[in-house]
């Protein structure tokens, strides 16, 4: 497959053998209100159609992308050839080639890892509770901190003399669209989420036009839990209408915008895997 012109390559400085892409709505055989590549097997879409366009990423990438069942949560899965699609886990990572480590979003923050060298590569579903690590099982770790624990333990295993901090500061890390700052709104138990855990949260969040309410930015409050863990270069997503989800409709699918007014929306991909 030939791939379309709009799906987004990150501009990054990943090594050569480091590939990664965010697919958009074109390039697929989904009819409305799926149209056209959606690669959600969940949401109503024909599952022949799911399956053709999930065959043409397969081709675009010249790996098989494996499709996670994702939860909104905090656990991590490392592939391998013999990883079926459907795992459960909200995060994956790769140190083999063959496979790409797959995340499907509509509003969610997708998160893609490397690092210098270009042995590991990992991907993230980032929506707010995930990355809030909301629940008391999560302790407020959320996906982005057991996403990188993973991927310093993989980079370890390949080089036992790295340690943690130069592992964070050899790491690139690239956000994908989601839902805007603009239309993000949230109540105020999504802002005590994050701020209850560090008050420069704060910062993520404005005052909505309606009383009790938050418009609250996945972009910014990922790079202040990134640059906690020591990983400051991050690349992407700035907050700015371009990588808005809701707003730009021709271009991304959107759950907020599109379920309730036609039922569902499809579901695009953040793919990153090694050559």
């Amino acid at each position: 497959m030939r791939q379309p012109e709009d799906w987004l390559v990150p501009e990054w400085p990943a090594p050569a053998r480091v590939r990664a892409l965010f697919t958009t709505r074109s390039g697929g055989v989904s009819v409305p209100p799926f149209d056209s590549f959606n690669l959600g097997d969940h949401v109503r879409d024909d599952p022949a159609a799911v399956a053709a366009n999930r065959l043409r990423l397969a081709d675009a990438l010249g790996v098989r992308p494996v499709f996670l069942q994702q939860v909104h949560g905090t656990a991590v899965v490392a592939l391998d050839d013999r990883t079926p699609d459907g795992t459960p886990a909200d995060a994956c990572l790769a140190s083999q080639v063959g496979v790409a480590c797959t995340i499907m979003v509509a509003d969610c923050l997708p998160v893609l890892f490397t690092h210098s060298a270009g042995t590991v590569v990992a991907a993230a579903h980032a929506g707010w509770r995930g990355l809030a690590g909301e629940g008391a099982a999560q302790a407020g770790q959320g996906v982005l901190e057991t996403t990188f624990a993973a991927f310093v333990h993989a980079v370890q295993m390949q080089d036992p003399q790295a340690g943690r901090d130069s592992v964070a500061a050899s790491t690139l890390a690239w956000l994908g669209p989601c839902i805007g700052p603009t239309v993000f709104e949230v109540g105020a138990e999504v802002r005590e989420a994050f701020v209850s855990q560090d008050p420069a949260a704060l910062g993520g969040f404005k005052a909505a036009q309606i009383p009790g309410k938050y418009l609250a930015s996945l972009p910014a409050l990922a790079r202040l839990r990134l640059q906690a863990l020591g990983v400051t270069r991050i690349y992407g997503n700035d907050g700015t209408s371009t990588w808005c989800t809701v707003t730009r409709d021709s271009a991304f699918f959107s759950h907020r915008r599109d379920a309730a007014r036609l039922g569902s929306t499809g579901r695009m991909a953040a793919c990153i895997w090694l050559t």
